[in-house]
């Protein structure tokens, strides 16, 4: 099957049975868990024992061989994919217990169809980058118009007739009108990481090609999957930033603005709660299996929170650099004391509940994953302080049911990665995207001035980062964990963040070498394509039955064809000047 390998076990020791035990290279102080019994050789017949088992290849793992006088040998090796190998228990001339490895048949390399789709969609890129260069050559362009029978543009027309002027060509091709146009309002590259995140979200959501760095860790750690949330959650902070802004200068109440936001948040919670419950087929939602955690009501609950914080606590002049403060160079954080607070206090509250609050069965303070971590000493704490209070306020039957953690760590319990307790530091995260936000108001058309701002604050939660997880996977003080929405995650996918803003806001902004396609169409329209590719990931062409279901290539065939099927609708959208907006 894929992501495993075949083991054939030979016992040679005459009389003497053992047990085969294994344990996950991502699995942090587990339990080795029973694989098979091997039984002793017959040396009448001259047969070794034989047994015949499966290895994941995913990870690296250790073999355990246990005896009736203990441990026989030891092996750490990292299997690969469809391989198939022996392991052979055999006494050696100095009457120890030798354990050989040998590779029967040669493992496939299931990275090759990552590779070959990389180099695929490079070169489409490449094709149409030349094609609009080639293009803006005007005998070019004539061959191509002459060629194909079209309407020749009007700026050609208008060439023939003895008037070349600049002002007069209108280009074939809406995008740069817009951009020219709507620069002055709307920054692109806020569309482009928007675009990107999503369309990340999509393919991973459609399964990544079944690869495991496109999953979510199963505990501590961070993988490409567990970027993309954030990500989503920082650029809607910079956007409200931007947003109200905007609105509040063309003279729209707060009262009525602050109504606007509790609908928008409401419909966002309302359908995140339809999107996670899917039940067309089986007859109507029952309330007793009902999820209510889920990614839209938690990112309606942050917009809630983060708008009314921008819109109540903001005072006039600050969002325009004009508020005189003591210190010009902290004109973006100053003004917005009061933000600061609240949010402080938020996180005062998320540390002492995750550490101070005490749980039944579970050490105070715990932070894992339960079931075999832990050496299996705290099986039914999973999450700690996080899932007790979602199975306290909400009840076991309506939260996730299936963790990440149930795989590796074989976790029993449910637990929500969208729960309550880590909602508090998406809110963070949303505020850390408020403050970019802030930054790009206050120091408007001062791109060096943003862009180095972007850069501070990318390198001090980087290094915020680095002090809680003592730049280590599991053994910091807070390790990075999705899970669980840890503040050393949201510092850590907040400097990513940063940094990948401040790329996208040169190249796209400041010197205008990229338009920001193809991801900034799905960004234009990312509450339609989020919640299309939910409902319809299910139905022709986003999924079909495939011929060889053990296969990575024919997954991520099918997962690229998926999302890139979302960039074409969400195109094709943006031209017809379809954006739904809740």
């Amino acid at each position: 099957r894929m992501d495993q390998a075949v083991l054939l076990v030979r016992n040679e020791l005459p009389e003497q049975g053992f047990i085969l035990a294994f344990l996950s290279g991502s699995c942090h102080q587990c339990l080795y868990q029973f694989l098979a019994f091997v039984p002793p050789s017959n040396s009448s017949m001259g047969k070794p024992g034989t047994v015949l088992v499966t290895i994941d290849t995913q990870h690296p793992v250790t073999l355990l061989l246990n005896g009736s006088v203990g441990d026989l040998c030891k092996i750490q090796y990292h299997f690969g994919e469809f391989g198939n190998y022996s392991l052979v228990v055999k006494n050696t001339s100095t009457k120890t217990v030798s354990c050989d490895l040998v590779i029967n048949e040669a493992p496939v390399n299931s990275y090759l169809p990552i590779l070959f789709a990389f180099l695929v969609y490079v070169g489409m890129l490449a094709v149409l980058v030349v094609g609009r260069l080639c293009m803006k050559i005007d005998a070019v362009r004539n061959w191509v118009y002459k060629k194909l029978n079209l309407r020749k543009p009007d700026h050609l027309i208008n060439s023939e007739l003895g008037s070349p002027k600049p002002a007069d060509s209108v280009s074939h091709d809406p995008s740069p009108r817009l951009r020219s146009a709507g620069s002055r309002q709307r920054l692109r590259s806020l569309d482009t990481f928007r675009g990107l995140s999503l369309i990340i979200m999509v393919f991973v959501n459609y399964g990544g090609g079944k690869y495991w760095f496109f999953k979510h860790e199963s505990w501590n750690g961070l993988t490409v999957a567990d970027l993309v949330f954030p990500w989503f959650v920082f650029i809607m902070g910079t956007s409200i930033s931007l947003s109200l802004s905007s609105i509040l200068r063309r003279g729209s109440s707060k009262k009525k603005v602050l109504g606007k936001i509790l609908w928008r948040s409401l419909l966002l919670i309302l359908l995140g709660i339809i999107v996670v419950n899917p039940n067309y087929c089986l007859g109507p939602l029952s309330w007793d299996n009902l999820r209510i955690p889920g990614v839209l009501q938690r990112l309606g609950f942050t917009y809630l929170v983060i708008a009314a914080l921008q819109l109540l606590l903001t005072r006039p002049g600050a969002e325009s650099g004009t508020l005189e403060t003591r210190c010009p160079a902290l004109q973006d954080i100053l003004p917005y004391w009061p933000q600061w607070i609240l949010i402080l206090l938020l996180e005062v509250i998320w540390l002492c509940l995750t550490f101070l609050l005490p749980v039944p069965g579970c050490p105070r303070g715990y932070l894992g994953p339960g079931g075999i971590g832990d050496f299996g000493n705290y099986p039914n704490c999973t999450g700690g302080a996080a899932g007790y209070i979602d199975r306290w306020l909400l009840g076991e039957n309506h939260i996730y049911q299936h963790p990440t953690s149930a795989v590796i760590y074989q976790t029993t319990m449910p637990y929500d990665p969208e729960g309550v307790l880590g909602t508090i530091n998406t809110i963070v995260m949303a505020f850390l995207g408020l403050q970019a936000g802030k930054i790009l108001l206050c120091y408007k058309e001062q791109h060096n001035q943003i862009m180095s701002r972007f850069l501070i604050w990318s390198m001090g939660m980087g290094i915020l980062s680095a002090i809680l997880t003592k730049c280590s996977k599991e053994e910091g003080f807070i390790p990075i964990n999705k899970n669980l929405w840890s503040i050393s995650y949201v510092t850590t996918t907040s400097c990513f963040a940063f940094t990948l803003l401040l790329l996208m806001y040169f190249l796209v902004d400041v010197k205008r070498l990229w338009s920001g396609a193809p991801f900034f169409y799905p960004g234009m329209n990312s509450i339609l394509v989020y919640i299309g590719h939910e409902v319809f990931g299910n139905y022709f062409p986003f999924k079909w039955k495939m011929q060889d279901s053990q296969s990575h290539t024919e997954h991520l065939v099918q997962n690229l064809t998926a999302t890139t099927l979302w960039v074409i609708i969400s195109y094709l959208l943006y031209r017809k000047r379809i954006f739904w907006k809740i």
